[in-house]
């Protein structure tokens, strides 16, 4: 080996060190220190969304902190909207008649019109949903729901509109989420978000769910409509929300005039941080990276992302509890629950850091000792001739 390439050996290996060093050390400022948030007041929940008190209990914060957690569980059951409609009937459905489609760039309504449009919207001749009568393909039944409500769409469920109810899911009725969340909300090191983790809960007595897999439901032509306060069933958690909309019974003040006017809260993120409704699209507040902001009135607290963006809470600010008691997060997988944004392995960002950190640290050592070994071998070798 050529002594240039031993150079540029020990330079990688150094190289790495210094990289290691950044990464370990990068958006670890300011961690630990108080959000300013409030936290859960139980009282903010709506009757009967809870299935027992909220309690408090030990627990681990995502950097390995112990402190103490409320344990919060929701029925899986809106106590102030209705449930539905989801999809069209006929292609000659109205929107009065069926529920909305979301997929991160665009709010349908998936009425008659928008699945007669799906091959345009899409750009594929392929995308027909409805028979030449005009009746459109629906999930009728349990056995369909569950064949089209997966990663794997069966084939007889492909080119259908996809909706569900509380009977034809895993456990035949609303499916109650157990939550862990910070007293004390926290400020994490760097900004985080999940891979197929849930998001918050809402006061009214549901899950907030990741984004929902709008490339997979599109991939296998199905439609996994939702309802019009942006909620639709999987097998395994049952009703669950990726968007908030102003549907009938969830008013957040919407229709105030002034673009800037403060919204209602709507539910809690999993660090313990406050979620109120999305502002007025055209609203001039500025919110950090995470759409919180802190006022005097409320502390810091998030705003839900406007329908279209299929993630009601963006990111996290602060530390989220290690909950030991789920072996997973969202059951069994379904299609339209997980997975969601964020890091392919569900760490938190931060770990992710960490380990990619000490992986580099390790990288540059090896790299750093290969190259002096190759060195004192060439020594050896001149010396001995």
């Amino acid at each position: 080996m050529k002594k240039n390439s031993i150079i540029s050996i020990a330079v990688a290996g150094a190289a790495a060190l210094v990289v290691a060093g950044a990464t370990l050390t990068s958006g670890s400022s300011n961690e630990g220190e108080l959000l300013g948030a409030p936290g859960v007041v139980a009282s903010n929940f709506k009757t009967g969304s809870l299935t027992k008190d909220i309690a408090q209990e030990p627990c681990t914060l995502s950097n390995g902190t112990a402190t103490t957690c409320f344990r919060i569980e929701v029925t899986g059951f809106p106590v102030d909207t209705t449930i539905g409609p989801f999809c069209p009937t006929t292609t000659s459905s109205t929107a009065a008649d069926s529920g909305i489609w979301l997929d991160g760039s665009n709010v349908y309504d998936a009425d008659g019109k928008f699945i007669l449009d799906l091959s345009k919207i899409y750009g594929d001749a392929k995308w027909k949903l409805y028979d030449d009568s005009g009746k459109v393909n629906v999930t009728d039944t349990k056995e369909a729901f569950q064949g089209a409500a997966r990663p794997d769409v069966a084939e007889a469920y492909k080119y259908h509109c996809v909706e569900g109810k509380y009977e034809w899911t895993q456990t035949g009725k609303a499916v109650p989420i157990s939550a862990l969340v910070p007293v004390t909300p926290v400020k994490a090191g760097s900004v985080t978000t999940t891979q197929g983790g849930d998001l918050g809960l809402t006061i009214n007595g549901l899950v907030i769910a990741p984004s929902a897999p709008v490339d997979a439901i599109l991939g296998a032509y199905t439609i996994a409509a939702f309802d019009d306060c942006g909620g639709h069933f999987n097998p395994g958690e049952g009703y669950h929300m990726h968007a908030y909309t102003n549907c009938e019974g969830a008013n957040y003040d919407s229709d105030i005039d002034d673009p800037n006017a403060e919204t209602k809260l709507i539910g809690y993120a999993m660090d313990g941080v406050a979620v109120f409704a999305p502002l007025a699209h055209d609203t001039t507040i500025k919110l950090d990276e995470c759409n919180g902001r802190t006022t005097k009135a409320d502390g810091y607290h998030y705003y839900a992302q406007s329908a279209e963006k299929n993630r009601i809470v963006k990111c996290f600010m602060g530390l989220t509890a290690v909950d030991s008691s789920k072996t997973a997060q969202n059951g069994p997988p379904g299609q339209m629950g997980p997975p969601g944004q964020g890091n392919s392995t569900g760490a938190p960002t931060q770990l992710l850091w960490i380990i990619g950190g000490t992986a580099a640290l390790a990288s540059g050592v090896l790299a750093s000792i290969f190259a002096i070994l190759l060195l004192r071998k060439r020594r050896v070798r001149r010396a001995q001739a």
